[in-house]
């Protein structure tokens, strides 16, 4: 029985195998879908990216109403490293300077920050419907990447900007533009951006 067994599945396994296809999309769909090999693993992952870049991303995008429904955090600069607590302390002066309360922002969202590796979904909002406190995420020229940082101050047609974990703001912060807003941070997914900054990273230090 079991020598049966074992024939049966040999056969199967020939009658499925990759000359067992007589054409040449078939041959193609058995290198991504049923080949064992390094080559073929390869492969399914840069289809798997292809297809994530041009196919669904695209598609979230124009359901979601902004060119980047999904951003990768690829710096430090919103973690607060510690209890919140401990965050407020060291951080108290500036945002009391700048008039925000700890209060006010115990009720932000994301109140407690978030690290480098997350991932978030954006949405599309209208530049007046944007509030102190919110996650926004925008472009600047000088970097490839988004930045993604707490609305801290809104004046007419001007937003401005800071990293919760930065002492102050940069020099790029005092006045993003309703062009350069892509949309609101809303729903973090932890650490599925690592590979994204481990490429980010890599390339920073090739440019080295």
């Amino acid at each position: 029985m079991f020598l049966f067994s074992n024939y049966g599945m040999r056969k199967e396994k020939e009658e499925h195998g990759y000359e067992a296809h007589k054409t040449k999309l078939g041959k193609i769909w058995h290198f991504f879908a049923h080949e064992d090999s390094a080559l073929s693993f390869i492969a399914d992952a840069i289809l798997v990216i292809l297809i994530g870049k041009f196919v669904v991303l695209p598609l979230l995008g124009l359901m979601l109403g902004t060119s980047f429904p999904m951003v990768a955090v690829v710096s430090s600069s919103m973690d607060h490293h510690g209890s919140f607590d401990s965050w407020w302390t060291q951080q108290q002066s500036w945002y009391s300077e700048n008039n925000i309360t700890k209060e006010q922002f115990l009720q932000f969202p994301h109140r407690d920050g978030f690290n480098k590796g997350d991932v978030f979904i954006v949405r599309g909002v209208k530049f007046e419907d944007i509030r102190v406190g919110d996650i926004i995420v925008y472009n600047i020229p000088s970097k490839s990447d988004p930045i993604i940082h707490r609305v801290v101050g809104v004046k007419g047609n001007i937003l401005m900007t800071k990293g919760d974990a930065n002492q102050a703001q940069l020099n790029f912060e005092s006045s993003v533009t309703e062009e350069q807003l892509k949309g609101v941070a809303k729903y973090r997914i932890p650490y599925l951006g690592w590979f994204k900054v481990a490429l980010v990273d890599l390339a920073s230090a090739i440019k080295r």
